[in-house]
């Protein structure tokens, strides 16, 4: 480790979770590295669908029955997912979490299209009431699934309070999900490998960041099988069924959380139009599909690009 480098690794919202920063101060680097892992923690506690305490399981058990409160970062936080469902239309939904109660990590068979219809009355962010401080689930059962919003946001937050305290070369990275505090301190930008989705261990492609934020979404990593057959973890809220097309997209922008929900969608709207989607949305973009081919953008950002292995 070089003189002026310090990181932590932590485990939070249910990944591995790093930290490293460049500064002459080690002191303000220890201190800032400790914030970081409270604030990822807090995120956690706040926004969990599995603790109890969490306001979306407040939320989640209110269903039917009333409108909670919520604060101004929750409320930005619903506000925004609401923006992706609009500009998605309807791919990308908080309320799409619930479909996995039909398809466990540990299922055996395909859930009957039944089962499938009965859940989807339960799913669709139209169904929810936002207020600017109040959110109401209208129907019974129904429930919010920050999964695909929350770790992104917390890397933005927590790259922002590093710069905001004085560090400009370092990044974080929560599960893969990546936030540019500052280039390395020769001014050069960080290498981020991007894995391969039969191998992944082995980088299919570089990216080269020095600001903004990265991040992938793929089903490769979290499936079930049944019958021999892989299905995705990634559920289309319209069909009730895994998506199918694009193994894994990668996506570089200003902000961890735009990046996230942008290669998010393009894999639930499937190859053709996921590709075609990220095309007009005139960001850096790496895909693979299912046979292993590479679809990559031309656009690019300043000081960023995609160099394939």
């Amino acid at each position: 480790m070089m003189a002026g480098e310090v990181q932590a690794e932590f485990t939070a919202m249910g990944c591995p979770c790093k930290v490293r920063l460049w500064t002459a101060d080690r002191s303000l680097a220890q201190d800032i590295l400790h914030a970081s892992h409270q604030e990822a923690v807090r995120f956690e506690h706040k926004y969990s669908r599995y603790r109890q305490d969490s306001i979306i399981s407040l939320i989640n058990q209110a269903a039917g029955q009333r409108a909670v409160a919520i604060d101004a970062e929750t409320a930005g936080i619903m506000e925004y997912s609401d923006a992706c469902f609009v500009q998605s239309d309807g791919y990308f939904d908080i309320t799409a979490g619930k479909l996995r109660e039909i398809w466990p990590i540990n299922a055996m068979s395909l859930p009957t299209q039944s089962d499938i219809n009965s859940c989807l009355e339960t799913v669709g962010w139209n169904k929810v009431k936002l207020e600017k401080d109040t959110i109401f689930l209208t129907r019974q059962g129904m429930e919010l699934d920050l999964g695909g919003v929350v770790k992104e946001y917390a890397a933005d937050a927590i790259a922002e309070q590093a710069r905001q305290a004085g560090i400009d070369s370092g990044y974080v990275n929560l599960g893969g999900d990546i936030a540019i505090i500052g280039p390395q301190p020769d001014g050069k930008p960080w290498p981020i490998g991007i894995s391969h989705p039969q191998q992944p261990e082995e980088p299919i492609a570089t990216i080269q960041l020095s600001k903004g934020a990265l991040t992938t979404s793929g089903g490769y990593e979290r499936y079930v099988r049944i019958e021999g057959k892989k299905y995705s973890h990634l559920i289309n809220p319209k069909t009730g069924w895994p998506v199918e097309g694009l193994a894994s997209v990668s996506v570089a922008t200003s902000k961890a959380v735009i990046a996230g929900s942008l290669s998010s969608i393009a894999l639930l709207k499937g190859e053709v139009e996921g590709i075609s989607f990220l095309k007009t949305c005139n960001v850096p973009f790496f895909a693979i599909d299912q046979l292993g081919n590479h679809h990559s953008s031309r656009t690019k950002l300043v000081d960023t690009y995609v160099k394939t292995s």
